[in-house]
């Protein structure tokens, strides 16, 4: 959530700070604006809107600079309004700040500085933390970065904030704690950026900054230190990003891009790892840590949104496979509740992001009782990456969508192998058991892009229901948790109301809710629950509910009781959630664009939530 961008160096700041805030745009946001630096004035344009609004704003006005910051904000603090975006400018109007995260005990300072005689012109957080940074600096006579040090011993919170200074036209002062940044390095010129996508244009070399450490950034100087003023060395990283991953190739939406990007992002997860002829799997992070693995005494997933459906799906694998008990939390109620927590406990933790704030707390409280933490996330070099003991990308590319598609089935994918890997070794699998499901996987590509060719079929679909305000999404055992995805996807995509549930618990409450109105979507696979889900459907259909079902190609019966259906290959019911997943993407995507609804920026959304 929220984008920085800033840039120093030779080139015009303007133009690379307004590309990159459109390419943070993804991100979520309702309001944008720019702080540019030169000739010792500092100049602050900000709107409320999308970035083309700002763009409109600065027409006429001088945008001249080499050095400059930029901001999309999310509002926590204060409502979206042209006075609360951000940039904000201190009291003297010298320094200007741009900021990601929430400064808990933000009141108890804006206290102090309004006895002071400090007035503010805004609602935010940030504001009160620019203004005390300034105070600081002003009553000690140091230099701002010092003030700054200074300044994150005492506030709580997250942030992620980016200064510049009127005096000093060359440098901006970075610092961190729990929201990412990043620093390009170029000939002569620095970016900084949330994620990588604003900086890949111009260069791969790369600084991920690490909490509780400050960066002070010139054109031709990087300097890093921490909060006891001790130079650290930056660790420079290259980019594994191509620019093309991050533009739409000739889709109308992020979103359905990469529904169709899944036959290769699944093919560039398994690359490398598994061999179907000689059937085996590697995988380095568990190899090296299998004794801890297949030892565990339990597995605990960690996770939120899609990623804790993906863990759920993981509870069913894992103890199916390997024998091991699995809980699943959602990591924002882990946090703050005491668990208990084990030496000899694995916490896997899943991530898109791999900067989930609420995931990175959960981490650091279940390090520090003693548990083994593995990671799976997307993003390299990301914070759970580097808290996790041990861990597995799942290689998707960049997922620009804010809504997760070709994340969730990389997780899968990473997790099942992981299962089949720990299995193996545990000796809980048979071997025919354990070749026939990595034969399986391998062919799982294919399958989606199967499926992805009769995406049209889906579009119909969605046109029917585009109007509906409420739906219902019904599985059992694996396909259960895909339900849940299904609701959450449509839930995000199309703001339609919906519901997933286990389909044995449809009598326990949700068939009160069943008309001649409501669509009812099942997945209807053919498996150890056909029949159990086939009586459901009779269900609903006595009811005069619509229904809609997910089949295996060959199903004779479900289809007969379906006011609409969708074919799609069989697979092992282990690994028919990787499948059956793919059209309740492309239900909720064409029902959302048949609303007109800008599918890649859904109101209120974040693709990644940095704060609480």
């Amino acid at each position: 959530m929220c984008g920085i961008v800033g840039y120093t160096g030779p080139r015009q700041a303007y133009p690379v700070i307004i590309k990159g805030l459109k390419r943070l745009e993804y991100r979520g946001y309702d309001s944008s604006g720019v702080a540019l630096l030169s000739d010792g004035n500092l100049k602050v344009y900000k709107k409320k809107g999308r970035v083309t609004e700002l763009e409109e704003e600065v027409i006429g006005k001088n945008i001249e600079a080499n050095i400059g910051i930029g901001h999309t904000r999310w509002a926590t603090h204060g409502e979206p309004s042209d006075r609360n975006a951000h940039p904000h400018s201190s009291a003297s109007g010298r320094l200007a700040i741009i900021h990601n995260g929430i400064i808990e005990n933000y009141a108890q300072i804006k206290q102090e500085l309004v006895k002071k005689g400090y007035s503010f012109t805004s609602d935010t957080d940030t504001e009160v933390l620019l203004n005390f940074i300034e105070d600081i600096q002003k009553n000690n006579h140091n230099s701002l970065e010092e003030a700054l040090r200074i300044a994150l011993k005492r506030v709580s919170g997250a942030y992620c904030i980016l200064l510049m200074d009127q005096s000093d036209p060359t440098t901006i002062i970075a610092a961190r704690k729990g929201s990412p940044l990043v620093i390009g390095i170029g000939k002569g010129e620095h970016f900084l950026a949330s994620d990588a996508s604003p900086i890949i244009e111009y260069t791969k070399e790369v600084v991920y900054v690490n909490d509780y450490e400050l960066a002070i950034v010139k054109p031709d100087e990087l300097i890093l230190k921490n909060l006891g003023n001790e130079k650290i060395t930056p660790y420079i990283t290259k980019l594994d990003m191509e620019l093309a991953a991050i533009e739409k190739g000739g889709y109308d939406h992020f979103m359905i891009k990469e529904i169709f990007e899944q036959p290769s992002t699944i093919y560039d997860c398994l690359r490398g790892r598994l061999d179907a002829e000689a059937g085996t799997i590697r995988m380095k992070g568990v190899e090296d840590n299998i004794e801890q693995l297949k030892n565990a005494n339990r597995i605990m997933i960690i996770a939120c949104g899609t990623s804790w459906h993906a863990g759920l799906v993981a509870e069913y694998i894992i103890e199916e496979l390997c024998r091991i008990p699995v809980e699943v939390e959602y990591a924002s109620e882990f946090r703050y509740r005491n668990p208990i927590v084990h030496k000899g406990d694995v916490i896997i933790a899943i991530s898109q992001s791999g900067e989930t704030a609420d995931t990175l707390v959960a981490l650091e409280k279940a390090k520090e009782n003693g548990a083994f933490i593995f990671g799976i996330v997307n993003a390299v070099g990301s914070s759970i990456a580097r808290i996790s003991h041990a861990g597995a990308y799942t290689h998707a590319g960049p997922e620009i969508g804010v809504a997760s598609t070709k994340a969730f089935t990389g997780q899968l994918v990473v997790l099942a192998m992981m299962a089949l890997k720990i299995a193996k070794e545990k000796g809980t699998i048979t071997d025919a058991r354990h070749h026939a499901l990595i034969l399986e996987l391998a062919d799982i590509p294919e399958k989606v892009d199967a499926i992805l060719k009769n995406a049209k079929e889906i579009e119909k679909i969605g046109q029917v229901y585009k109007n509906a305000s409420d739906f219902l999404f019904l599985g059992r055992g694996y396909n259960f948790p895909v339900a849940l995805e299904g609701a959450l996807k449509l839930k995000e995509i199309s703001y339609i109301h919906a519901e997933g549930y286990p389909a044995a618990e449809m009598k326990h409450g949700p068939i009160a809710l069943v008309d001649e109105n409501l669509p009812v979507v099942f997945i209807a696979t053919k498996d150890a629950y056909h029949e159990k889900i086939v009586s459901n459907m009779q269900e609903i259909k006595a009811r005069k509910g619509k229904i809609i079902s997910i089949v295996t190609e060959g199903d004779e019966i479900s289809p007969g009781l379906s006011d609409h259906y969708f074919s799609i290959p069989s697979a092992d019911e282990l690994l028919a959630p990787i499948l059956t997943v793919i059209p309740l993407q492309l239900l909720s995507y064409y029902v959302g664009t048949a609303k007109g609804i800008d599918v890649d920026k859904p109101r209120n959304l974040a693709k990644s939530v940095t704060v609480e």
